[in-house]
């Protein structure tokens, strides 16, 4: 049913806003439960619901980037209402029951992530800022300040603070990621907005001849993001997590330079 609109037995629903809940949501490229996962929407990331069927899937479209991908129905989240959405800026953040490391965890962040706002005051622990928050889904929670520090460095600094996350087809956080997951991160980190695929990505991007730092490095179906002229920052499934390589260095560098299609730049 990939890329196909539902049939018999499911319901339009227009585009209905709903969010991600306090764990990552897988979207599949299929509504069965061992489908391929194509992308995720991290924690508090809106979706718009389309279609609902009897069984309890739904197929469900990114706010970001407008993917597509099935969900189970159960699985999406109201907003909480009147909530101002904060962002998560931590590659990996825990949201707590109450204020202390000891207490319940009851939601797992990550970058990129949103929380909402609520009343009450930063409560100081043991040296720690603990803010309060509401999850998606209305939940009440407890997540330590540096959570939400402004990102230092530039993409390529931040970049590199992933090397060694696990590589995850379609993951989109520092639990797991795949190669275009890395680079739209990184880069909405900085303001600047990507789609999800490699293919996307370079037409999205300018076109340059040399690479420089923070530019993006082109192959079939694959991309990573440059640290200098010629090392890269990618998430690979050859090392099956993030790893540097030098273009044309070594068995690996020597493969990715000779499929090298070309590099891509921000331009606003």
């Amino acid at each position: 049913m990939r890329g196909q609109l539902p049939g018999e037995g499911w319901r339009y629903l227009g585009t209905r806003p709903q969010w991600a809940g306090p764990g990552r949501l897988s979207l599949l490229g299929d509504p069965e439960g061992r489908a391929e996962q194509v992308t995720e929407a991290l924690p508090g990331e809106p979706l718009a619901l389309l279609w609902e069927n009897r069984e309890g899937w739904a197929r469900v479209r990114t706010a970001h980037d407008s993917y597509l991908g099935w969900v189970r129905a159960g699985d999406l989240q109201p907003q909480p209402p009147g909530a101002e959405r904060l962002p998560v800026t931590a590659l990996r953040a825990h949201a707590y029951a109450e204020p202390g490391i000891r207490h319940a965890l009851v939601g797992e962040l990550a970058l990129g992530a949103q929380v909402g706002t609520r009343a009450g005051e930063v409560v100081e622990e043991n040296g720690r800022r603990w803010v309060p928050v509401t999850l998606a889904g209305g939940a009440d929670a407890w997540v330590q300040a540096a959570a939400f520090a402004p990102v230092p460095g530039d993409v390529a600094d931040l970049a590199l603070r992933f090397l060694d996350a696990p590589y995850v087809w379609g993951g989109r956080s520092a639990w797991g990621l795949d190669c275009s997951g890395l680079t739209q991160v990184v880069y909405a980190a900085h303001g600047r907005a990507l789609p999800r695929d490699a293919d996307q990505q370079q037409a999205a991007l300018q076109a340059v001849d040399t690479a420089q730092r923070g530019d993006l490095a082109f192959f079939p179906g694959h991309v990573g993001l440059m640290l200098d002229d010629r090392r890269m920052v990618h998430a690979n499934a050859t090392h099956m997590r993030v790893t540097v390589e030098t273009l044309g260095e070594g068995e690996y560098g020597t493969r990715l330079q000779q499929s090298l299609e070309g590099f891509g730049r921000w331009a606003p």
